[in-house]
């Protein structure tokens, strides 16, 4: 009866296995050069691993059946304590198999490395010298992908696509959080980060539709974060991109605030013209109008900073609360001027410049000669060379 129960077990198994076999394993079988060196990689260094851990297994069963209480016939030495062919094996067998794994990553790393442009298109294929890369620069947002294509000058929203055969050079940011950009088909995921860009390089072989998704989760509408990745033809890519260009929607700023709003499972939308600042403001934090860029934040503080009238004005608002749907949250505060209070009420004022405390002490320089100084005459108030203020008669 036991043996009965088993077997019915093992048939209702049947068709789970059936189930796996309409599963598309697109890592193992990619559609770009990038995807499939790395599947090169990952094939080589299992095999590799494997020559450890088959033979373990497979000793292992052997041990235990060879040396098996009821086996009164196998060798017993409780006194064995070394052998030098056996300790051989055992460091000798694992040092070859991971210095091989350390030079197959060392080399996979630097070739596969995602900031490094594309030397070929596929096995045997260098890229042409005339060939320019596409660009496309890449937005995550919540819950949707941006997608700019800054030389056609057009921006799609869950949809992007790139000629067959053509290098694809990514540069991916994110609005809010930290995300992942993915698509299994073309290359290996890398992240994308707020404030931040980073790059990935890639080659579509094959025609096709693929699917991209964000690899890291990022909030409740993660799971509909997903696109349509198209390889195409050189003449159905001309077509796609006239297609784009027909909307008549434009991705200005305000328009991206709009869209930078968190929003779930997103249809694919196509705007025909774009701001062609509109990504390097994203990256530095500054699309709001007359909010200080990043960019400009640290050129003043490589300089020496703001002192005390920067404190609390130009910080970095990571998490845009407000803009994201928060009740409560920071108010946005902008730098208007880079002076002191005094000195911004008497640009106001000019009658009050005279008024402003003057330091008289010496600029000192390499070399320099003193400054001169001059006071000028006031109705009000006369001044000394050391900057002191005379009583009045």
């Amino acid at each position: 009866m036991g043996k009965l129960v088993s077997k019915l077990r093992l048939f209702a198994l049947l068709p789970l296995a059936a189930l796996l076999t309409g599963c598309n394993f697109v890592v193992l079988k990619p559609a770009g050069d990038v995807a499939e060196q790395q599947r090169d990689l990952i094939i080589a260094s299992t095999i590799l691993m494997l020559l450890v851990i088959v033979p373990v297994m497979v000793l292992t069963v052997i041990f235990a059946w060879r040396y098996r209480h009821t086996n009164k016939d196998a060798p017993y030495d409780p006194d064995w304590s070394h052998s030098t062919q056996l300790e051989l094996v055992i460091w000798a067998a694992p040092l070859m198999i991971i210095i091989c794994l350390g030079a197959l990553t060392w080399m996979g790393t630097h070739l596969l490395d995602p900031y490094r442009p594309l030397d070929r298109i596929a096995p045997g294929e260098p890229v042409a010298k005339d060939v320019r890369p596409l660009n496309v620069e890449v937005v995550a947002l919540d819950w949707k992908w941006l997608f700019i294509y800054p030389e056609q000058k057009i921006a799609l929203v869950n949809e992007f696509a790139a000629p067959v055969d053509r290098p694809i050079s990514f540069r991916i940011t994110s609005s809010s959080v930290m995300n992942s950009f993915y698509v299994p088909a073309l290359a290996g995921m890398i992240y994308a980060m707020p404030g931040m860009e980073t790059k990935l390089h890639a080659v579509i072989n094959k025609a096709g539709a693929y699917q991209g998704f964000s690899a890291n989760y990022s909030g409740a509408g993660f799971s509909g974060m997903h696109f349509t990745f198209r390889g195409l033809s050189d003449a159905d890519f001309d077509a796609w991109i006239a297609q784009a260009r027909a909307s008549s929607d434009n991705l200005g700023r305000q328009e991206y605030l709009q869209l930078e709003r968190p929003s779930e499972n997103v249809p694919v939308r196509r705007y025909g013209t774009v701001d062609p600042q509109l990504f390097a403001a994203i990256v530095n934090r500054c699309v709001e109008p007359g909010k200080m860029c990043a960019h400009e934040m640290m050129a003043i503080d490589a300089k020496g900073g703001l002192g005390l009238a920067g404190i609390d004005l130009m910080r970095l608002h990571y998490d845009k609360t407000v803009r994201r749907g928060a009740v409560f949250g920071p108010t946005p505060s902008y730098l208007v001027s880079i002076c002191t209070i005094e000195e911004a009420n008497a640009a106001l004022d000019q009658s009050a410049v005279l008024n402003l405390p003057i330091n008289g002490s010496p600029i000192l320089g390499a070399g320099l000669p003193r400054p001169s100084f001059t006071p000028l005459p006031s109705p009000r108030s006369t001044w000394l060379l050391d900057g002191r203020r005379p009583q009045r008669s």
